[in-house]
């Protein structure tokens, strides 16, 4: 049960300690090996079924306190491998389906969702679970723009939600380790973080394209209208539903950098002590960007290629780390005795979740500090896009005397989900 929140399932127990009517209590109920009582799982629902969400689902039933007892996704395909997995993983047939997210979100008996969708939904859907009282793990990254990002910040707090961003490599030790180095200084004077961007060669469209209309599935196979969501409308056409597509696309995505830089930033930021700002310069240089923040701190974009990587520099040393396990020093004295395995795996990143729901913490990648990587992101796209050198101030999240950048920080959003 999640403590400091009236639930249905909380309001039922209570009821019940006041009643003589007898009652039976199922092997179920009472838990087991790897399921634990009733009184003691989350009850959780999934909102996007394609290949992270189930990732992640799939690491939340790992836990013997999950229930996972409902699915949502605007394709019936999604949707039906959803549910026999959920099915499979209980042994039983009790698994709920939904296409629109707003009756899952009704359910009163939901402590808490998952949040996979496409980028395009993640704002939305967060600040609809909210709404409804629901504690959210959400995928990165969790915003398409500047102003989005601090909406949903603004109602985690207004609605005192658990917000844990699934930025897991923040959960993981070799990634922790080397900011560690960063943060307590035994890099010295910490002058320079490399931040990988996405490889280019990913980004296949053009970030404003459109494709020739195909006609329109049923509703029940692909809802299409709820699909676009918040996103200006076109006509369907089934290459939009690829995340190759809708990962290029400034209408369902934050562009080239957040894809990558969600984590590789996050992890930067996280270093440089800088989860409530941002930088406060970024001018292009020899291709990329490069950030200053107000400590004097650059962030480079590096061009991306495989494995994922972030680096930390400081007067006094180095510390390089990647998602294959790779990992470099100077001094190397500073990895000395020091042994982690490769991978960026989520288990622990989840843990740190469901603990926080039921204590009340806040995880370790909460939605400030992943709004603040993401927002950095999508201002060195703004930065690439204008093709000069910019001025932000974190406090206001407004560029300085630059009307034309201003209006790259917000996108215009379809009814019904303006400031849902």
């Amino acid at each position: 049960m999640i403590p400091n929140r009236l639930t249905r399932r909380g309001f039922l127990k209570g009821a019940g300690a006041a009643l003589a009517a007898p009652y039976v209590i199922t092997s179920t109920a009472l838990g087991g090996p790897d399921r634990a009582p009733a009184s003691e799982r989350l009850v959780m629902a999934t909102i996007g079924c394609g290949g992270r969400g189930m990732h992640d689902m799939a690491a939340l039933m790992a836990n013997a306190d999950v229930q996972m007892v409902a699915i949502c996704d605007v394709q019936r395909a999604k949707r039906d491998a959803a549910k026999a997995t959920v099915d499979k993983r209980y042994g039983t047939t009790d698994c709920v389906v939904y296409r629109d997210l707003r009756e899952l979100l009704a359910r009163d008996d939901v402590d808490a969702v998952l949040v996979a969708t496409g980028d395009n939904w993640h704002t939305t859907a967060a600040i609809l679970a909210a709404k409804a009282g629901k504690d959210m793990y959400c995928e990165k990254p969790m915003s398409v723009t500047v102003a989005e990002g601090r909406a949903l910040c603004q109602t985690m707090e207004r609605y005192g939600t658990v917000f844990q961003c699934g930025t897991q490599r923040r959960s993981v030790p070799r990634f922790a380790y080397a900011v560690d180095l960063a943060r307590s200084g035994k890099l010295g004077e910490l002058k320079t973080l490399y931040a990988e961007k996405a490889p280019g060669e990913w980004f296949k469209y053009h970030p404003f394209a459109t494709l020739p209309a195909q006609p329109e599935p049923p509703k029940d196979e692909v809802d299409w209208d709820m699909w676009l969501g918040p996103a200006p409308w076109r006509p369907y056409n089934k290459e939009y539903l690829t995340r190759r597509f809708w990962m290029c696309s400034f209408d369902f995505s934050g562009g080239e950098i957040t894809e990558w830089g969600s984590h590789t930033v996050d992890l930067c930021q996280w270093a440089n002590g800088a989860d409530n700002e941002t930088p406060v310069e970024f001018e292009l240089a020899e291709g990329t960007v490069v950030a200053r923040y107000a400590n004097g701190v650059k962030l480079v974009f590096e061009e991306g290629k495989w494995p994922l990587h972030v680096r930390f520099v400081g007067t006094e040393g180095m510390i390089y780390v990647d998602d294959d396990g790779n990992m470099e020093a100077e001094p190397k004295s500073l990895l000395v005795g020091r042994q982690f395995g490769k991978g960026y795996p989520n288990e622990n990143h989840v843990r740190n979740f469901l603990d926080c729901v039921k204590s009340r913490k806040t995880p370790i990648a909460p939605a400030e500090g992943a709004h603040r990587a993401n927002a950095t992101s999508q201002i060195a796209n703004i930065c690439l896009r204008v093709g000069r050198k910019v001025r932000f101030d974190p406090k206001t999240e407004r560029f300085i005397d630059d009307p034309v950048a201003d209006r790259m920080l917000a996108r215009a959003i379809r009814e019904p989900w303006r400031h849902v």
